[in-house]
C-alpha cells in the first residue's frame, strides 16, 4: 500500500461516490480509460477487488468500502496539513467546502462574496440540496459546514445563530385572498395551500404554527421545490408558504405578494454548524466566524435594500 498515490485514492472516492466511472472521471477532468487505469492499478496493490458492476452503476465491495473510508480521511488530512502551513505563513488558503439547504442559496451569496474577496487564496465548494441531503453530506464529512434552520437531532453538532429567517404566506398579486384586508390561517387552508416537504425549513415552521393556533396539519400539496411553489403560485394555482430569501425576485418582479395576515412574516433563525466530533479545518473556522459575527447585519441589509426597491417600484410615476 506505500505506493498508492493521491491521486488513486481520489479516483476510488469519486467512483464510490458517483458509482460511475465516467463520471468520476467527468469530476475529475479526465478521460474515462485514465480513471480506470487508476482503480485497476489501486486494485493491484490492495491485493483484492475494490467494485463490483451491478448493471451499469458500480458498487464497492467489502474491501472498497474500508478502502473508501480511509481514502477520504487521507485526502482530507492532506488538504488540511497544507491549509495549516498556509496559516503559518499568514494566509487563509484551502477549500471551503459547505452545505445548505435549497431555501439559503439566496442567502449565501452576501455572505460568501464579501469573505472569499478578502481572501482570495480561498477556494469554494458549495454544495445546495434539501435538508436530507445537506445532512447526509455532513454525515460523510463532504462538507465542513452545513447552513440550515433546525440542527439535525440524529448528528451531533455545534450549531450557532446568526440570523433571523423571515418565511411567509405568498400568493399571485390577482389572487381573491389578495383583496381582503385581514386573512386568517383558516382561509390560507381553504386556498390550495401549498408547503415543502416534511423536514424542510419552512415545512417545520408551519407545522409549528398551525399546531400553536390549534389548526389541523392539512395541506394541499406538498412539493420538494422552491422554484416548483413560486412557479404555481405565480400562477395563480393557490397559496405558497415560502422563505423571503427565496422570493425576492419574484416580490420585486410583481409575480408574487405577501398575504396581509397577521402571522406573516414568520420568523425562525439560521444557524450555521459542524459534527461536534471533528476538527474543521482553519477556512471553515474562519468562515464560522465571519458567519457568526456578520450574518444578522448582512441579512438585514440585503431585506432593507430589497424592500426600498420594492417600494420605490410601487411609487406612481
Amino acid at each position: 500500500m506505500y505506493h498508492a498515490s493521491f491521486r488513486q485514492l481520489q479516483s476510488l472516492v469519486l467512483i464510490a461516490r458517483h458509482e460511475s466511472v465516467s463520471r468520476a472521471a467527468d469530476a475529475m477532468h479526465v478521460t474515462q480509460p485514465a480513471v480506470s487505469l487508476q482503480l485497476r492499478t489501486l486494485e493491484e496493490i490492495a491485493g483484492i477487488a475494490l467494485t463490483r458492476k451491478v448493471g451499469r452503476n458500480i458498487q464497492l465491495t467489502a474491501a472498497g468500502e474500508v478502502m473508501v473510508e480511509f481514502s477520504e480521511r487521507i485526502l482530507r488530512l492532506w488538504e488540511q496539513a497544507g491549509d495549516e502551513l498556509a496559516a503559518l505563513q499568514g494566509v487563509t488558503s484551502g477549500t471551503l467546502r459547505i452545505g445548505a439547504v435549497t431555501t439559503a442559496e439566496h442567502l449565501l451569496p452576501p455572505l460568501l462574496v464579501p469573505f472569499t474577496l478578502e481572501r482570495p487564496d480561498v477556494r469554494l465548494k458549495l454544495q445546495v440540496g434539501n435538508r436530507a441531503e445537506i445532512v447526509n453530506m455532513l454525515a460523510r464529512h463532504e462538507i465542513d459546514l452545513a447552513i440550515m434552520g433546525t440542527p439535525p437531532r440524529e448528528l451531533r453538532t455545534n450549531a450557532a445563530r446568526f440570523a433571523r429567517h423571515p418565511m411567509a404566506f405568498v400568493a399571485g398579486p390577482a389572487h381573491p385572498l389578495m383583496k381582503k384586508r385581514k386573512v386568517a390561517l383558516s382561509d390560507v387552508m381553504g386556498a390550495s395551500l401549498m408547503v415543502r416537504e416534511r423536514g424542510s425549513g419552512t415545512r417545520t415552521a408551519i407545522e409549528k404554527l398551525f399546531r400553536e393556533s390549534g389548526h389541523p396539519l392539512n395541506f394541499g400539496s406538498e412539493v420538494s421545490s422552491n422554484e416548483a411553489i413560486k412557479r404555481m403560485v405565480s400562477a395563480g394555482l393557490g397559496v405558497g408558504f415560502l422563505s423571503v430569501h427565496a422570493c425576492a425576485l419574484e416580490f420585486e418582479a410583481g409575480l408574487l405578494a405577501i398575504l396581509p395576515m397577521q402571522e406573516n412574516p414568520v420568523e425562525a433563525d439560521w444557524h450555521v454548524m459542524h459534527l461536534s466530533d471533528h476538527p474543521i479545518p482553519k477556512v471553515a473556522a474562519a468562515f464560522q466566524d465571519y458567519v457568526i459575527e456578520n450574518g444578522q447585519e448582512l441579512v438585514r441589509r440585503e431585506l432593507e435594500g430589497f424592500s426600498k426597491r420594492l417600494v420605490q417600484q410601487r411609487k406612481p410615476r
